[in-house]
């Protein structure tokens, strides 16, 4: 393994937000060495040549390499994070054999959203699949899940170039707007995850990364206000009954079931789905978390600098394009 002063942290998936956000706090935290599990096709990518810019090391190689292949992807490697695509995440099972037999000392796997039950949410139950993988096959983990993004939670401002489509979500209240919501900036989720890595306490644990938790009624109210649209904004508020939003999961799950891969349908069973969990059941929230048996990041880390919705509203409404995590994708 890597000198026991820097321990060497493998990303995989360093390309996309969350990874890039991680790889970003890991070497910010200086008490990393970083390398990033990169597919061949992408390893002369503009993406890829900032990461190694930056520092992190490349490693060419692919989830579907096989576990001989992958461990020797994984040699030295003393930490494995994964934020991998929703559509591949049983392909991290390959990595996870591989780091088991190799040593590394903790996984990570692909979660870093919100928390819930099983039977809700088909991606979650996915996600609950792997970790009761990774416990089976006896290797050291953690999870971590984060909320819903800063970045994709306030309505957006009407000088937006974004689709209406995508403004109408975040104009809709949904159930009366009463749930509370966990939210965090991604580009904290790095830090966030560094810190967590670290310590020992988390070690076969699901800890909850947070740094405010309003209800989706208060976030309304305060993007209204911090806009400068306070009356144009409350005016185009979309309200959804819970009836409504358990009637559309169920006509999502419906018109997939007759089109498997259509990725429209795919795209709106995966967020119906989230709504329910999170408008309907409230399981986007820190008592619901902590209930599911997580462990309080904010409780971790008392000294982790606050960073409420407000703060982050202020720099929001002042982007020239507040959509840009909608308009590139999550």
């Amino acid at each position: 393994m890597s000198n026991v002063d820097t321990p060497l942290v493998l990303v995989v998936g360093a390309t996309g937000h969350t990874g890039g956000s991680i790889v970003k706090g890991l070497l910010a935290s200086g008490k990393f060495s970083v390398a990033a599990l990169v597919r061949p096709a992408s390893q002369s990518k503009p993406v890829t040549e900032e990461l190694r810019a930056s520092g992190v090391e490349i490693r060419l190689g692919d989830l579907k390499d096989g576990i001989p292949k992958l461990k020797e992807a994984l040699a030295g490697v003393d930490i494995v994070i994964s934020s991998v695509l929703a559509w591949i995440l049983d392909d991290q099972k390959d990595l996870f054999r591989a780091a088991k037999e190799v040593g590394v000392k903790r996984v990570v796997p692909c979660d870093f959203a919100t928390p819930g039950k099983p039977g809700v949410r088909d991606l979650h139950d996915t996600k609950l699949g792997i970790r009761a993988f990774v416990e089976e096959i006896g290797v050291p983990h953690t999870v971590i899940d984060i909320g819903w993004w800063m970045q994709l939670i306030l309505p957006l401002p009407t000088r937006s170039q974004a689709p209406e489509p995508i403004k109408a979500m975040t104009y809709t209240v949904h159930a009366g707007g009463k749930q509370k919501v966990l939210v965090t900036d991604l580009r904290h989720v790095g830090d966030f995850v560094a810190r967590i890595i670290a310590d020992p306490r988390t070690v076969n644990k699901a800890v909850m990364v947070w740094e405010d938790e309003l209800t989706e009624l208060e976030i309304h109210e305060l993007g209204e206000r911090v806009s400068g649209e306070a009356d144009v904004l409350k005016s185009k508020r979309i309200y959804v009954s819970e009836e409504d939003i358990i009637k559309g999961a169920a006509d999502a799950k419906a018109a997939l079931a007759k089109d498997p891969a259509n990725p429209f349908a795919i795209a709106r069973k995966i967020w119906t789905e989230y709504e329910n969990s999170m408008f309907v059941l409230g399981e986007n929230s820190l008592e619901s978390a902590k209930a599911l048996g997580y462990l309080d990041a904010r409780e971790l880390y008392p000294d982790f600098p606050k960073h409420p919705l407000s703060e982050f509203a202020e720099e929001f409404y002042h982007q020239d394009e507040p959509a840009s995590h909608w308009l590139r994708g999550f």
